[in-house]
């Protein structure tokens, strides 16, 4: 049984998993899953509006759904060009031809896709 407790923009969230008789603490969750992507609708947006993102987020999805990342030592050897850039993490797309820009909650395995304008994503 997963119980989840959170705001509609994904802060905090408290996640409890039982098993039997035991329950795990966060860090024996984030160990346990893999990384959960939200939300995968803001990628489509994305290959909608530019036809040439279908392969390379489709890519980025499925190695992100698969990783187990505690921080972002752990990003980087899946994806060498991962940048933090305050709370957020940059993903180059397409040989730089964009960016994707997430904020990773290590100790939940959660991923929060931020939509964005590539000219002021960093506001």
């Amino acid at each position: 049984m997963v119980v989840g407790n959170g705001s509609a923009e994904g802060h905090a969230v408290r996640l409890a998993v039982v098993f039997g008789k035991g329950l795990l603490t966060n860090s024996q969750i984030a160990n346990t899953f893999q990384m959960h992507v939200i939300s995968r609708k803001a990628l489509r947006k994305a290959e909608e509006k530019h036809a040439d993102l279908v392969g390379p987020l489709g890519t980025w999805f499925k190695v992100a759904k698969a990783a187990q990342w505690k921080n972002i030592e752990y990003v980087r050897k899946t994806s060498r060009d991962a940048d933090p850039v305050g709370p957020y993490t940059v993903f180059n797309i397409k040989g730089n031809s964009y960016r994707l820009i997430v904020r990773i909650e290590y100790e939940f395995g959660l991923i929060f896709i931020r939509e964005y304008d590539k000219r002021d994503w960093k506001q």
